[in-house]
């Protein structure tokens, strides 16, 4: 109780200096920048019969902290074995793109992974050879930033190790991984937050608190790789810190017939995502192009428009039952992108009818009061952002042109 009454007077007197601050000094540097950052790394591959992709943006954020692993084909002898990873760091980048790099390694170098085959593939043995590697990472992690003095940054780290028999789904905090199997999610990895029983024992026994649903006040997830702040209590062991590098580790046999694609992502995209609407709508996306590639690119601004503030990375793992494209389907968009252009000529000519005038913020605002089941699912309205602004600039263009045809001494050049 001391410490959240603390906690309390000290969020109060911060938000009291902000209100009295003064002309002359220094606003403190944002977190977000004025406007997104819009451009996407995007990068795509198959092997294996696996088509898999990768889109990455930074968005509002200041800076970009997300990394990952894209990995179709391991070495010898994990033949027919693949491993995917998105890391999502926090106050910097350096611990989330050390990890990209050198997780895997780690992994590898487990004698007990080295010793699996297709006919001899122990799962537990598996599970126990990616928590070794994480431990064992992290502790590497602790002495380099500490001779290397590192930013005081941590990542949290979602995987998929892909065996010819199974998938183990590997996760540290709150980006997620699903499986779709036979149009549905099958299986998704639970987020790490302090809130939930099990995180909130171990930090208290730690000496820490939850408050304000994070560790001490300030950290989000209750596991993660970095974070040594919170790694310090001396009377206990890596995994029963206040945050904790253990990753809980999955088995699920795979299903080649019914199985169709993995996605794994940072909680950018899960904010404005449930795991339901995300498989939904990327099975949507997979019908009109088959290509995982543009699947990543539209979830990116489908998220960015729903209203998503963080960097956003995803990545599409399809399987020889993914859905490919269907004639059907590229008809039905075809007709829903015919019937919001003609909406939305409709609604801008009601528009201009109004004292405001026309608007894109009004136009979204009339199509939100509508039903549309054909609207993508999952994805909604802000899916279909594009063909929307189209047709309203198309609009917007065409009025403008007519006002200086009825108009022509508007654009003349003053004396």
């Amino acid at each position: 109780m001391a410490n959240f009454v603390r906690l309390v007077v000290s969020e109060a007197e911060r938000m009291m200096s902000r209100f009295f601050k003064t002309e002359q000094e220094e606003e403190a540097p944002s977190f977000f920048l004025e406007v997104p950052r819009t451009e996407k790394l995007l990068e795509q591959g198959e092997a294996g019969g696996i088509k898999y992709a990768l889109g990455s943006m930074q968005g509002w954020r200041a800076h970009m902290e997300d990394a990952h692993s894209l990995q179709p084909q391991l070495p010898s002898p994990l033949v027919g074995w693949a491993f995917f990873a998105v890391y999502d760091g926090h106050a910097g980048h350096t611990v989330a793109q050390f990890c990209a790099q050198h997780l895997l390694d780690h992994l590898l170098a487990t004698e007990a992974l080295s010793g699996q085959t297709e006919e001899e593939e122990d799962p537990e043995v598996v599970k126990e050879a990616v928590r070794q590697a994480f431990l064992t990472l992290d502790k590497r992690m602790q002495a380099l930033s500490q001779a290397e003095a590192w930013e005081r940054a941590g990542t949290t780290a979602v995987g998929v190790l892909v065996s010819p028999r199974h998938f183990y789904f590997i996760n540290l905090g709150d980006s997620r991984a699903l499986l779709c199997r036979s149009g549905t999610v099958n299986f998704y990895t639970d987020d790490h937050k302090p809130t939930k029983p099990r995180e909130r024992e171990r930090i208290e026994n730690a000496g820490g608190t939850v408050t304000l649903q994070r560790v001490n006040g300030s950290l989000a997830v209750s596991r993660a790789l970095g974070d040594f702040d919170y790694k310090g209590v001396a009377w206990c062991s890596p995994t029963q810190q206040l945050v904790s590098p253990e990753p809980e580790v999955d088995q699920l046999p795979r299903c080649p017939e019914e199985d169709e694609f993995l996605v794994l992502a940072c909680d950018g995209i899960w904010d404005t995502f449930d795991n339901a609407g995300l498989c939904a709508f990327v099975r949507s996306r997979l019908c009109l192009s088959g290509n995982p590639r543009d699947v990543c690119e539209c979830v990116l601004d489908t998220c960015l428009y729903k209203g998503s503030r963080d960097n956003m990375t995803c990545i599409v793992v399809c399987f020889p039952a993914a859905p490919g494209v269907s004639q059907e389907a590229l008809q039905k968009e075809r007709e829903l992108d015919a019937y919001l252009e003609q909406r939305v000529a409709e609604l801008y000519k009601e528009l201009l009818q109004q004292e405001e005038g026309p608007s894109l913020v009004g136009l979204f605002r009339c199509l939100a009061t509508e039903v549309n089941p054909s609207l993508p699912p999952g994805g909604g309205l802000a899916s279909k952002r594009a063909v929307i602004m189209t047709a309203y600039e198309r609009l917007k263009q065409r009025r403008e042109e007519e006002q200086r045809l009825l108009d022509p001494s508007a654009n003349s050049d003053s004396c």
